[in-house]
């Protein structure tokens, strides 16, 4: 045999065997995708199960009123908002005191702001109210353009 078809042999040889470990080594369960990239991507095994949860923010529970005596008939019109008594509405709430913010900021800046200003006090500028500096910038005048009002 010659020298060259025994390198040839070996050179196959080599390659075969390569190739069965490769396939060996390469059944889906064994593939796993590991690192922040395949993370970030949802590729990995971690970041499965992470955005399978749906993040909720926790809510009061249910409550059935004292006295089941008051609730309505089906198919009656249900009472008007203003008239339902005890409901904690967070929005509500959260507008209502937003308001209630415009109207201390509005207060402020005509005490501490507008009326120096009329002065010729250049240090009202510095004059800030609870909702943030009564100075007119450009950013609140686009917001102003912005906004529905």
């Amino acid at each position: 045999m010659s020298p060259k078809s025994r390198l040839q042999k070996r050179v196959v040889l080599v390659i075969a065997f390569g190739l069965a470990l490769g396939a060996a080594g390469c059944s889906m369960d064994d593939v796993q995708f590991n690192g922040g990239v395949f993370d970030a991507v949802g590729l990995s095994d971690a970041a499965r199960t992470k955005s399978s949860e749906p993040k909720l923010a926790e809510r009061a529970p249910l409550v059935v009123p004292p006295t089941l005596d008051k609730l309505p008939q089906p198919g009656q019109q249900p009472p008007e908002p203003a008239q339902i008594a005890g409901i904690n509405d967070p929005d509500a709430a959260k507008s209502a005191s937003q308001e209630e913010l415009q109207h201390r900021q509005a207060e402020y800046c005509e005490i501490h702001y507008e009326e120096p200003k009329r002065r010729g006090d250049d240090s009202a500028d510095s004059a800030v109210g609870p909702l943030g500096p009564c100075r007119p910038s450009v950013l609140t005048a686009v917001k102003k353009w912005n906004s529905d009002e």
